[in-house]
C-alpha cells in the first residue's frame, strides 16, 4: 500500500490585476454560471464558453465544464491569454495534463462537500441495510426480511482529511459509530486524532467500514490493492466517494467474488463502467454513477465560489482553492 500524498493544498495565491485597468474577461461554460451580480455590477466581463471550440474572446480566467473531458480541455492550450484556470470539481487530475506552463489551476474545493458526504454516508447505509438487495427484491415482488447490521455500533475507517473528508466525519457524528481517520501524516484537529496512512495495516483489522474520500494523486493510486483489501475484516465494507482509480478494480472483483467484503461505490475504474463488466454482477456491491456532487446543492455553492473568485481575480487579491501554479 503506497502512501498518499498530503491534500493539495488551498492557500491562496498572489497576482496582479490586468494591466490599464480593463476590465477582464471570464469565461464559464454553461448558463447556471450567468447573472452572478446584479445588472452593471460585475467586475469582470463573463462570456459562455462551452470549450467545444475556439473561445469567442480572449479570455484570462476559463472555468472549465463540470465533467470535462480531455478533448474540450485540450482548448486551454489555444488561449493565449490565459492566466487561470477554475474548475467545478474538487478532483483536478484531468486538467494538469492540459495547464499550459505558468497558469494558475484552482479547483471547486468545498463546494461538493456536503453533497458528496451525504453520499458517502447514504452508500454506507445502503449497502450495511441491503438497499440495493430490496430493491431488486421489490421488482420480483418479494418480500426479503431478514436481520442486517446497522450503522450504529460499527467502527468506521474514514481514509482522508481534506473537506469532503470532514463533512463525512460531522456526519457520522450522529450514528454513533467508533470513528478512526487516516490520512498522510499523523496529526490532531479539530475532530481529534488523524493517524498516519502507515498505520493502516494495523488498523484495517479492526474496522468494520472503510471510507474513501481521497483525491486521486500519484501515491494513492492503487492504494486499495490486494494487501488493502485483504486485511479488511470478514464482512467489511468498501465505500468510494472519491475516484475510482485509488481502488484497483481486479483485485476488488476477486475479493467480492468470495462473499468475504461488500462495496458501495460511486466511482469506478473505468468509468463510466461499461456493459458487461464483471464489477455490474459481483455480488454484494452497490454502484451509483459519480452522482456524490451532482445535487441540487452544488449550484449555489458553485456560484457563490465564482462570484468570490472572480472579484478576487479582478481586484487583484489573493485567488481561492489555487492547486498549482
Amino acid at each position: 500500500m503506497s502512501a498518499p500524498a498530503p491534500e493539495p493544498s488551498t492557500a491562496p495565491v498572489d497576482h496582479r490585476p490586468v494591466p490599464g485597468g480593463a476590465r477582464p474577461v471570464a469565461t464559464v461554460p454553461d448558463e447556471r454560471w450567468l447573472g452572478l451580480w446584479p445588472s452593471g455590477q460585475a467586475p469582470v466581463e463573463v462570456v459562455l464558453w462551452d470549450m467545444t471550440g475556439p473561445a469567442p474572446v480572449e479570455p484570462s480566467l476559463v472555468v472549465t465544464p463540470y465533467l470535462d473531458s480531455g478533448e474540450v480541455l485540450q482548448q486551454l492550450g489555444r488561449v493565449p491569454s490565459l492566466r487561470v484556470v477554475q474548475t467545478l470539481t474538487a478532483g483536478y487530475e484531468g486538467v494538469l495534463p492540459h495547464l499550459p506552463p505558468g497558469v494558475v489551476l484552482c479547483n471547486a474545493g468545498g463546494v461538493h462537500d456536503a453533497s458528496t458526504a451525504e453520499l458517502a454516508v447514504g452508500l454506507a447505509i445502503a449497502g450495511l441495510r441491503g438497499l440495493g438487495d430490496f430493491a431488486r427484491a421489490q421488482t420480483a415482488g418479494r418480500w426479503l426480511h431478514g436481520t442486517r447490521p446497522a450503522l450504529a455500533d460499527r467502527s468506521v475507517l474514514l481514509l482522508g482529511a481534506g473537506g469532503v473528508g470532514a463533512a463525512v466525519a460531522r456526519r457520522l457524528a450522529a450514528f454513533e459509530v467508533r470513528l478512526t481517520r487516516v490520512a498522510s501524516r499523523d496529526r490532531v484537529d479539530e475532530f481529534g486524532r488523524v493517524h498516519a496512512v502507515s498505520h493502516l495495516p494495523q488498523l484495517l483489522p479492526d474496522h468494520d467500514v472503510v471510507i474513501l474520500t481521497l483525491p486521486l494523486l500519484e501515491t494513492t493510486r492503487g492504494l486499495v490493492d490486494a494487501a488493502f483489501l485483504a486485511a479488511m475484516p470478514d464482512g467489511a465494507l468498501l465505500v468510494n466517494v472519491a475516484r475510482g482509480p485509488i481502488v484497483v478494480t481486479d483485485a476488488l472483483v476477486a475479493e467480492l467474488a468470495t462473499g468475504r467484503l461488500s462495496a458501495a461505490l460511486d466511482v469506478t475504474d473505468p468509468e463510466p463502467l461499461p456493459a458487461g463488466h464483471p464489477l455490474w454482477t459481483a455480488p454484494n456491491v452497490l454502484i451509483s454513477p459519480h452522482v456524490g456532487g451532482d445535487t441540487s446543492a452544488f449550484p449555489p455553492r458553485a456560484r457563490a465560489l465564482l462570484r468570490d473568485q472572480f472579484g478576487r481575480f479582478a481586484a487583484g487579491e489573493p485567488l481561492l482553492n489555487v492547486v498549482t501554479g
